[in-house]
């Protein structure tokens, strides 16, 4: 008991999410529970409510300490160097953490990287000459990009080197008469004349070409 009174009495908010987000890249944050996270830190769950009341608090945490491993947008950069710059950090970190995203949707995340986040992303664009509505609409619609994106690419049932043979073997329950233009850009696939892959920049590169007819 006094080993576990030891451990306690050093436990921080700070191990605490270390060892949340290392069970959630492992296993998925579904997975995570208190008792688990308490097990894998050597305490009694009881004593992680000393730093987070509850286990959405903790997912929110989860989510904050996220979002800050994506670097700021610098406020006073040029608005399409930033925005495009956002979106491919952001990728990066959501891929690193796959939890991320569903917890970015579905909880009410206003920790101080979130908000410092999209403090710095409004500034971005309201610097750039869009009004606060607009630069709202704006970010919104590259992040819809980022987490579609990033969750088709992570959740997507065959890998990159399987598309070719995959495809092949759909090839019959697309035919070409009744799904001319899919039949031919199965074909191409099927081939290896076309990889099948998505281009994430190029989405990118869409959205901003069309927010700088509104700034």
């Amino acid at each position: 008991m006094a080993k576990k009174a030891g451990k306690t009495s050093k436990l921080t908010r700070d191990a605490i999410l270390a060892s949340a987000v290392k069970l959630a890249d492992e296993a998925g944050s579904d997975s995570l529970s208190m008792r688990k996270l308490a097990a894998a830190l050597g305490v009694e769950a009881m004593s992680l409510y000393n730093h987070f009341a509850n286990k959405d608090a903790l997912l929110m945490g989860m989510a904050d300490w996220a979002v800050g491993q994506i670097p700021l947008p610098n406020p006073n950069g040029p608005w399409q160097d930033e925005l495009r710059a956002r979106a491919h950090n952001a990728r990066a970190v959501f891929r690193r953490h796959p939890w991320t995203i569903q917890l970015m949707v579905s909880l009410p995340n206003t920790g101080p990287n979130v908000l410092a986040y999209v403090e710095a992303t409004l500034a971005v664009m309201t610097n750039a000459g869009f009004d606060l509505i607009d630069a709202d609409h704006a970010w919104n619609l590259m992040d819809s990009h980022i987490y579609g994106f990033t969750l088709q690419e992570l959740n997507f049932p065959f890998a990159p080197e399987e598309y070719a043979e995959v495809t092949q073997a759909y090839l019959h329950l697309i035919p070409a008469d009744t799904y001319p233009n899919l039949r031919a850009m199965a074909e191409k696939v099927a081939a290896r004349e076309y990889d099948g892959l998505h281009n994430f920049a190029q989405g990118v590169e869409l959205i901003i070409a069309g927010l700088e007819g509104e700034v």
